[in-house]
């Protein structure tokens, strides 16, 4: 695969596993709330840990799955508050600062288009500072479909006007990029190091990097070659 800079004015980044380290959401939602429900329900861990998998797969795929009021009312815990407990875990990867800024440096519009709720937005752009860098951030939540549903990018566009045929999209959920490849989003590409604490495998059906620095071409140059 190909990318020429010069054919892309708009690019759509996804946040956690994608521009931020995955190991902080992943440690939170399976071993930090398990811990505090078990104490408040007085159950052992491995109890609380199977229940709330069954109850967060079940809302896999929704809205429900990233939105934070919910889960404080379903479990009973102020997860936003619960966050800030492990908020030092919050990283961003290898490579994005600088990518952010050779964007920049060419005129494309940057827009973080996420799942996330607001309040995990909120805290997240504070921790990183990684806001002053996109033209804009959309969450899910104000579209009111997530990302695995095609109809989200079509939404999408009342508030980022561009073009699928001269947009790229990162993201490391093939199931985004597979509703943004039937939308006709054309340039797309999976980050498979998508947590520090995992071993990256790349996708199947998309190109693949680990980190953001290997779509940045070679100075003087407007294109770089990716592995399908």
């Amino acid at each position: 695969m190909i990318i020429d800079w010069n054919h892309i004015d708009t690019v759509l980044l996804d946040m956690d596993g994608t521009l931020l380290d995955r190991h902080f959401d992943d440690h939170f939602w399976l071993e930090h709330v398990p811990k505090r429900y078990a104490v408040k329900n007085g159950i052992p861990l491995d109890t609380a840990k199977k229940s709330l998998c069954a109850l967060f797969r079940s809302q896999e795929r929704t809205l429900n799955w990233t939105d934070l009021d919910y889960w404080s009312d379903r479990l009973g815990l102020d997860i936003p508050l619960l966050k800030l407990e492990v908020e030092h875990l919050i990283a961003v990867h290898p490579g994005v600062v600088e990518f952010l800024l050779f964007l920049r440096q060419h005129g494309k519009q940057i827009w973080l288009v996420t799942n996330a709720h607001g309040k995990t937005l909120d805290l997240k752009m504070r921790k990183t500072r990684l806001g002053p860098y996109f033209t804009g951030i959309v969450s899910a939540h104000d579209i009111g479909l997530p990302k695995e549903e095609v109809a989200f990018w079509g939404k999408l566009q009342q508030t980022v006007p561009y073009d699928p045929a001269r947009t790229m999209l990162g993201e490391d959920s093939e199931t985004n990029l597979g509703t943004a490849e039937t939308f006709g989003i054309r340039h797309l590409i999976y980050v498979s190091r998508f947590s520090s604490t995992v071993h990256p495998l790349p996708s199947e059906r998309y190109a693949s990097i680990h980190y953001f620095h290997q779509l940045m071409p070679p100075q003087g140059t407007t294109a770089v070659c990716l592995e399908p």
